[in-house]
């Protein structure tokens, strides 16, 4: 900033890039940004998010819906009706909404759609993961707490009941 506390140009705080920030965060329905520069800091977030019970006990990072996940893909060898449901994001898979907390889902629990199966903290954002397809889950394929990749297989799901 300038010694009038304006912004500099090129400055991550001038007016125009704050407003592309926000635009981007309503694009992608983010709950919060934070942005550093030299000794500037500034944290831009939107009214309207709930909060979400951290399963690690940290605090401070409000939950975002994850990014869609790929559509679920069929697993060769397992039969035709035999999808799994992929890591959307490079983070860490939490099965439980918290620590001493139930699963959210388990193998023969029954998914639909909108079914949030668990969560993939990434840069300490918790995002939630839908099935995004209707079935049965057949196979849990992480361990909670474990680091995943994009796109890496956590659930097989049976979609011929549905």
């Amino acid at each position: 900033m300038s010694k009038g506390g304006t912004p500099q140009s090129g400055s991550v705080f001038e007016i125009g890039r704050l407003r592309t920030l926000i635009e981007l965060m309503e694009e992608h329905d983010l709950a919060e940004i934070e942005l550093q520069q030299d000794s500037e800091r500034i944290s831009l977030k939107r009214a309207g998010t709930s909060p979400l019970t951290m399963p690690t006990g940290t605090a401070g990072a409000a939950p975002i819906p994850a990014a869609p996940v790929a559509s679920p893909t069929t697993v060769a060898g397992d039969g035709p009706n035999i999808v799994t449901i992929n890591s959307p994001m490079v983070g860490t898979f939490y099965a439980r909404p918290k620590p001493d907390a139930s699963p959210f889902v388990s193998v023969g629990s029954a998914v639909s759609q909108e079914t949030v199966v668990c969560i993939v903290e990434a840069m300490k954002v918790f995002n939630e993961i839908p099935a995004e397809v209707n079935g049965k889950i057949v196979a849990v394929l992480v361990e909670d707490g474990q680091p995943v990749d994009f796109d890496k297989p956590l659930f097989k799901v049976d979609t011929s009941g549905s």
